[in-house]
């Protein structure tokens, strides 16, 4: 079993709702926020400002988000099922940052010590590096000692960018497509069939048939008025 078929094992044994959230950072605005709000059903506009707010924010520089995008690949290398790159793990990795203060420091100060490493070592930023010397410096960080009592500062900063990466990609419509995972499938289900409700010596109550689904609705979305109340 190869690396990407055992995350793939991993992540169907714990499978969540997908997240389709992009930043503002390497698109036009009104190009992210169209895809954006595609899913934007269900959301309350509290919510929907929030999001609106922080769309308007950027955390990361471009120079970060590059370094970024470079480890996303390193630690989910693409092939012919998806990339990084589709299922959007830069921005949300943005998007997260922005959404989590608390990680901000720690994704920060270990970007600032990758590109301070590999100064050191091969006096040019972590971007610039072979992708043989980008290994070398990321085995140091990605297999900690699982005996010592608190893992150094950049061996925290890898184990926190190496989970929000898998659940950026896993948690995407690529993602999702890899694993094979197709969920609940809808269907119209019109209650008993009348050649089973009469074998039972049974039927419908007829005042209740009007309360039924209307199947011919089922793909109409709800609607409601300012108190929450469902109107539709």
């Amino acid at each position: 079993m190869n690396r990407r078929d055992s995350i793939r094992s991993l992540f169907l044994g714990s499978m969540a709702g997908g997240l389709a959230l992009e930043g503002c950072v390497t698109e036009p605005k009104a190009a992210v926020e169209q895809k954006i709000w595609e899913y934007q059903y269900g959301r309350t506009p509290e919510e929907q400002a929030y999001d609106e707010k922080l769309l308007n924010e950027q955390f990361f520089d471009n120079s970060e988000l590059e370094t970024i995008k470079r480890l996303a690949n390193l630690i989910l290398p693409p092939n012919e099922e998806g990339t990084v790159e589709d299922a959007k793990v830069p921005e949300f990795i943005e998007f997260m940052a922005k959404d989590f203060p608390s990680i901000q420091t720690k994704m920060r100060g270990g970007l600032m010590w990758l590109n301070n490493h590999t100064h050191k070592t091969f006096s040019k930023d972590f971007i610039n590096c072979s992708e043989e010397e980008q290994h070398q410096v990321l085995d140091q960080i990605a297999y900690p000692d699982p005996n010592s009592a608190e893992q150094k500062q950049e061996v925290q900063f890898f184990s926190l960018l190496r989970n929000l990466v898998m659940t950026g990609y896993f948690t995407s419509e690529a993602g999702i497509k890899e694993l094979g995972y197709v969920g609940n499938q809808p269907n119209v289900w019109d209650g008993v069939p009348e050649e089973v409700l009469k074998d039972h010596g049974l039927s419908y109550d007829e005042s209740w048939m009007p309360k039924f689904v209307d199947q011919s609705k089922r793909n109409d979305l709800a609607q409601w008025d300012e108190k929450g109340n469902l109107i539709s």
